[in-house]
């Protein structure tokens, strides 16, 4: 299957509605950019359906079909607002396209729930916000790295299809501010699965995890894009990423390598699965040799945190330092004492030439890195 396109964050966002306000333009500017954004959604409404295939409030799918449009075509303006009527189990928000700058947060308790975007394109549904894990919160102090998220997913049973989400915060824009972790999206729960989809940003990026320590929450992305420069793929999740598509960005804010780390994963040490990236590519924007492959993440709060990752059947640019792709995010927890693995790697991110710095599974122990070995009973790719 096609993998989708590399795009980095900048082209993004300066294609977006609200790219006049992230790039920092005039005021005209700023107007003609929420003009096109009016154009777009008067086109769809007298031009195709803005919801495609999936109807509409008055031609509803069913009584769980929740309709998402931002110039009110729908039953909702806001996704947020969609997703606070959705009082139950097993609701579906179909998203027109558009740009939604908000913050969206799904409870435990809306289990089962599909976010759709309508028209089959992740590239035209964008649900962003920009705030960083320093930011000032109006009530007093920061949001820290978990406040930051754009999307907070923590329902079990969660699926997303032809979305983009994203955290345009930007650090050369605030200068002042330490903590540059600027989440797009943190998910929590169990089976939850996510189809062509896009995740944006910089620093943490994409948070795969669960909600506590010893939940081993199981998450599947097919067909993905990520993108990022620090840890940008990172949790104590159980997630398996195929045929996904991961980007580093250049950075202007540094003068050497590193520039950062694609993973971070932080596997609690009672879980024996951890990241799973299989059959994907890794490529980048950067210098040959300025990122590394992985850094373990030990957090405080889990001090027997055994970091898990396996990558298999994976291209690699050469932006990899081939040499040393793995480092220690902290002198106490060496990634030779993680359980970091590699199978059957292609591209010059990927050669051996240090056999001690790649460690490689055997044919014997490939078998046991699979997407059923890690998701088990739950099958998402099914029906995809």
């Amino acid at each position: 299957m096609t993998l989708p396109a590399p795009v980095s964050r900048r082209s993004f966002v300066a294609a977006s509605v609200g790219a006049a306000l992230a790039l920092g333009l005039s005021s005209q500017a700023q107007a003609q950019a929420q003009a096109q954004a009016q154009a777009q959604s008067q086109a769809h409404a007298r031009g195709r359906a803005p919801f495609g295939r999936y109807g509409s409030p008055s031609a509803r799918l069913d009584e769980r079909t929740l309709y998402v449009h931002p110039g009110g075509l729908g039953d909702h303006i806001t996704v947020q607002a969609a997703v606070n009527a959705a009082s139950g189990s097993g609701y579906t928000l179909v998203i027109a396209p558009g740009t939604y700058r908000e913050t969206v947060s799904v409870s435990v308790a809306r289990t089962g729930m599909t976010w759709i975007g309508a028209s089959g394109e992740a590239r035209d549904v964008v649900v962003v916000y920009d705030n960083a894990a320093g930011t000032p919160k109006p009530g007093g102090g920061t949001y820290g790295t978990t406040g930051s998220a754009t999307t907070l997913v923590q329902a079990d049973g969660f699926t997303a299809r032809d979305l983009t989400f994203a955290n345009d915060w930007l650090r050369g824009e605030h200068p002042g501010i330490s903590g540059t972790q600027a989440v797009a999206i943190k998910v929590q729960g169990d089976r939850s699965a996510f189809l062509r989809c896009r995740f944006l940003g910089h620093q943490d990026t994409l948070y795969a995890d669960s909600m506590a320590l010893g939940t081993f929450a199981r998450q599947y992305y097919r067909d993905c894009y990520a993108e990022g420069d620090v840890d940008f793929v990172f949790g104590r999740a159980t997630a398996v990423y195929e045929n996904c598509h991961f980007r580093t960005l250049t950075r202007d804010d540094l003068t050497g390598a590193p520039y950062g780390f694609v993973f971070a994963p932080s596997t609690a040490g009672a879980n024996p699965r951890g990241y799973l990236v299989t059959g994907g590519r890794i490529s980048s924007e950067a210098p040959d040799a300025y990122y590394k492959l992985a850094r373990p993440w030990v957090p405080s709060s889990d001090t027997t945190a055994r970091p898990m990752l396996t990558v298999r059947g994976t291209h690699m640019s050469a932006g990899i330092d081939a040499v040393a792709p793995y480092t220690n995010m902290s002198s106490g927890f060496p990634w030779q004492d993680q359980r970091f693995a590699e199978y059957r790697n292609t591209g010059p991110g990927a050669v051996v030439s240090v056999p001690e710095n790649r460690p490689q599974l055997t044919s014997a122990e490939a078998r046991s890195h699979t997407r059923e070995a890690y998701l088990g009973d739950w099958t998402p790719w099914k029906g995809c």
